[in-house]
């Protein structure tokens, strides 16, 4: 069976993009290639990391993300306790390219 390909992570207004890496969240994935999203905790309870998920399919790291049924439903998702299963869009409008 062929490896998985890496998911796609863009990340809007900023048009910024990188993959997800296996066994990262997505805000891991991130950071190692020097694009920073809002970021606190990194545990899944502060919500700083919180973002509307507009297209894609995400699961947790853990079994409580700290996320109303209701936000959930609505499309948010915390990052910093989530990996892509698809590739995604991710509206980040405090996103940060760090090589530029």
């Amino acid at each position: 069976m062929p490896p998985a390909q890496p998911h796609s992570i863009d990340i809007q207004p900023v048009g910024l993009r990188f993959e997800q890496r296996p066994g990262l969240s997505l805000l891991q994935s991130a950071l190692t290639q020097f694009i920073q999203l809002p970021n606190s905790c990194r545990n899944g309870t502060c919500r700083t990391c919180m973002c509307k998920l507009k297209s894609g399919t995400v699961s947790y790291q853990i079994e409580w993300p700290g996320l109303t049924k209701e936000e959930k439903e609505e499309g948010w998702i915390l990052p910093c306790v989530a990996e892509a299963q698809s590739d995604l869009v991710l509206e980040v409008p405090l996103a940060v390219d760090l090589k530029g």
